[in-house]
């Protein structure tokens, strides 16, 4: 049975990274490709598929945490997230949408590895479903990254 808070959590992070796209246009096309996996994972757990759903749940957002730490958006994250806390209003909405993103995400990467765990520990195919999924996120975020140090390389002047 596919677990609605999974699909609500995906589609949180996809209309997120839409949003984020609109308020970062400089890298529309990173942000409109960032929220792509996210529709394939409410596309999956809608046909269920849920054992490559709830993998790909728990890898993507991890892969996009490790590229964001590896970046050093946390920094710039964890300001806005103080000015929250603070009771002022954030001064970038881009990174106040990145501090929601990385909730999110650590939000999902613990739900489906809590239903992973209820559903498809020991049945054998944990490596394999892992190693398929963590493939694909490689291979999906190497396009990103190609795409992100395009952009900074030779930035679109308008």
């Amino acid at each position: 049975m596919v677990h609605k808070g999974i699909a609500t959590l995906a589609l949180a992070l996809m209309m997120c990274f839409l949003l984020l796209s609109h308020f970062d246009a400089q890298f529309f096309l990173i942000h409109f490709y960032e929220s792509l996996i996210y529709l394939v994972i409410l596309l999956m757990l809608f046909y269920f598929e849920d054992r490559w759903a709830y993998m790909l749940g728990i890898v993507a957002p991890a892969g996009w945490l490790v590229l964001t730490f590896i970046t050093g958006g946390f920094g710039e994250f964890a300001r806005q997230f103080t000015r929250m806390t603070h009771a002022e209003a954030p001064d970038f909405a881009a990174s106040f949408l990145g501090v929601i993103i990385s909730l999110l995400s650590i939000a999902m990467v613990a739900f489906c590895a809590v239903r992973w765990k209820r559903q498809f520990a020991g049945t054998g195919k944990g490596v394999s479903t892992f190693l398929v999924s963590f493939g694909i996120v490689v291979a999906y975020d190497l396009v990103m990254v190609f795409w992100f140090w395009q952009a900074v390389k030779w930035p679109i002047r308008g």
